[in-house]
């Protein structure tokens, strides 16, 4: 589930499974990014990283042009790519499932759900994806952001967030691992991967 073909893939695809994401979203309200707004020193590591680069023209400098993007309701140009680099190292192609986040295109996706949501949400998850995106830099010391890591790099990246000592950025990885299953299994294409045929007709009826 997370980028390696082993054994762990099919541990961790456990922790996706639906009966967890419904008892996930009760616990939380919801709001599976809710305690980033509890982290206002989140600003200050971002300052912090753009004082460290102040030479080269900050962070918005470090992370680039971002490809537009047409028809987007609520995510910019540069979160699709940080959270399409995200769902792709999350839900690989070829990985427990034959169809990946890439070819769901599941950011697009990620993002119509997001236009339902109160600005609250919308903010705490912008914050989410800031830090993913200068995670390599913050973090690591590296002059690259998550986007423009190669998939290794944002593989080996994000298993060493699932294994911090540093609760805030285990939490990002819950949060980001939890919506975008909640996502991914929404699609249809992706119902026979998991046995489910379906809504029945008389459900869709009512």
């Amino acid at each position: 589930m997370w980028g390696s073909r082993e054994s762990k893939d099919s541990r961790d695809s456990a922790e996706c499974t639906l009966a967890g994401l419904l008892v996930d979203a009760r616990s939380t309200g919801g709001e599976p990014f809710a305690f980033l707004s509890r982290r206002r020193w989140l600003r200050l590591a971002l300052g912090a990283g753009g004082v460290a680069l102040s030479g080269a023209g900050g962070l918005w400098l470090l992370r680039g042009r971002a490809p537009a993007v047409e028809g987007l309701r609520v995510l910019s140009a540069h979160q699709y790519r940080t959270l399409d680099a995200i769902a792709r190292t999350v839900l690989p192609a070829g990985g427990v499932f034959e169809t990946g986040a890439a070819e769901l295109d599941l950011a697009r996706a990620f993002d119509g759900y997001l236009a339902d949501e109160p600005a609250f949400v919308v903010g705490d998850l912008s914050s989410a994806l800031s830090l993913v995106e200068f995670g390599p830099l913050l973090f690591d010391g590296k002059p690259r952001t998550f986007s423009r890591c190669t998939p290794e790099e944002r593989l080996a990246h994000w298993q060493a967030w699932r294994s911090s000592a540093l609760l805030l950025r285990r939490q990002v990885t819950i949060a980001f691992q939890k919506f975008l299953c909640l996502v991914f299994y929404d699609d249809p294409r992706v119902w026979p991967s998991i046995g489910y045929p379906g809504p029945s007709l008389e459900a869709l009826q009512r």
